[in-house]
């Protein structure tokens, strides 16, 4: 197998916006949505984004966690309702 030479003076912002515009042209995220419209639900309850307010380093972990949990058991075939 041999891969395409990547150049190094990628810009990253640049291949954010094309990756976007891809799924918006797309409707991939709908799509993916659609295609578990069938599967078992997996519910994942979030409280506040912030309960003290500001923003802190501290909130990572849960910024992190809010985004990895359900992208996780999407990945695994559950419908995962986003609000």
């Amino acid at each position: 197998m041999s891969f395409k030479e990547v150049s190094s003076k990628q810009s990253l912002p640049e291949i954010e916006k094309q990756v976007l515009e891809f799924w918006d042209k797309n409707e991939t995220f709908l799509k993916s949505i659609h295609a578990r419209s069938d599967a078992p639900l997996y519910s994942f309850y979030d409280g506040p984004p912030f309960a003290t307010g500001t923003p802190h380093y501290g909130h990572i972990v849960a910024s992190t966690m809010k985004d990895v949990v359900p992208r996780f058991w999407t990945m695994k075939g559950y419908m995962v309702q986003r609000k």
